[in-house]
């Protein structure tokens, strides 16, 4: 499939999204009277009615500032989504450390935090107390090959070599899954070498490499340049409609206080829906934060993923299930990991 077309399926499943979370009004300003009322005629898909604290709470949420695919979240203060449920939410800059963060949530240093899932789940079976309680949108991964080489589908990497970032990186556990799932063995039948972020191209173009996977925007823009085209992503076959960012909140929050996991949750939610509707704005919000980047790629960006498409409640834990039964096939879970089991104690259903 061309990279255009696929980029083009792409935007068509994240405007699908909407049907699932439900259209939301633009939100082009907040009375100074945040009881004036909500701009939101309804509320994301199975998160119930708009919810609004009794009394205002201070939370800590733990994000990568500079991940475009968190965006929504990011700029979530500019746009009144968390006041509005009356939570004061400080926003503390993790970037990529997954254990420093799951840490930090599981201790109460941070209370909640939003991440990929392929890259949480095996830290999360080591025992840390987080529960997720949302995914928040799909689409953040891309596997690229050469623009001019012959490697066309993911059965043509057999034998051939991969450069990624980190070993333990989501997208290299998301697409062994689906080379495993196309009759590539992905820890015999491929090399996984690496290589930082801004030298992926260098490599694939010299031909150190057959392929490289990764995370928007440094794989967007190989597509852009010319020098890459999308082989697949995790939004391909079965994976359409499955988040790949999720919420995680502590353990103990979720116990004492799910009234206040659910407003943060749902004002998460509400975030990603408005990208969906405003796509520009949230980009043009999103460079006080944004390292490098620009308006224009944001918003092209922003548009390749389904950020109308959340999980919550039995859909995710459903949507946990899957990727921890998969990761088992690749070797990434444990064998001796129940994944119904798992997946149920990582979760939590904080809207019922």
């Amino acid at each position: 499939m061309a990279a255009s077309d696929h980029l083009t399926r792409r935007r068509v499943l994240g405007l699908a999204g909407l049907t699932l979370a439900g259209l939301t009004l633009p939100r082009l300003g907040f009375s100074a009277d945040v009881h004036a009322g909500h701009n939101t005629p309804q509320e994301p898909a199975g998160t119930g009615d708009f919810i609004r604290l009794d009394t205002p709470r201070k939370l800590k949420l733990a994000v990568n500032l500079n991940a475009v695919c968190l965006a929504p979240v990011v700029i979530a203060h500019g746009q009144g989504f968390f006041t509005q449920h009356n939570l004061d939410v400080e926003l503390v800059n993790f970037g990529n450390s997954t254990e420093v963060l799951l840490e930090a949530i599981a201790t109460g240093k941070a209370d909640a935090g939003v991440g990929m899932a392929l890259r949480w789940l095996k830290a999360l079976e080591q025992g840390f107390d987080v529960k997720l309680t949302a995914g928040t949108h799909g689409g953040c991964l891309r596997l690229l090959s050469a623009a001019n080489d012959g490697v066309s589908r993911l059965e043509d990497l057999k034998g051939k070599v991969i450069g990624v970032t980190d070993m333990a990186s989501p997208d290299r556990n998301f697409f062994s899954i689906l080379l495993k799932k196309h009759g590539v063995d992905p820890v015999r039948d491929v090399e996984w070498r690496l290589y930082p972020a801004d030298l992926l191209g260098t490599a694939l173009e010299r031909g150190e490499v057959q392929a490289v996977s990764g995370s928007d925007p440094f794989m967007y823009r190989l597509i852009k340049s010319g020098v890459a085209r999308e082989l697949s992503t995790n939004l391909a076959e079965e994976y359409a409609n499955l988040s790949c960012c999720v919420v995680g909140v502590t353990g103990k929050l979720v116990r004492e206080d799910k009234r206040v996991v659910a407003a943060l949750t749902q004002a998460i939610l509400e975030a990603h829906d408005y990208s969906v509707q405003h796509p520009e704005a949230v980009a043009k919000g999103f460079q006080a934060y944004a390292l490098n980047t620009s308006t224009e790629e944001v918003q092209a960006i922003l548009h390749d993923h389904t950020h109308g498409h959340h999980a919550v409640g039995a859909a995710l834990t459903q949507e946990i299930l899957t990727y921890v039964t998969d990761l088992k096939t690749v070797e990434v879970i444990s064998k001796g990991t129940d994944p119904v089991a798992f997946a149920k104690e990582i979760t939590a259903d904080v809207f019922s």
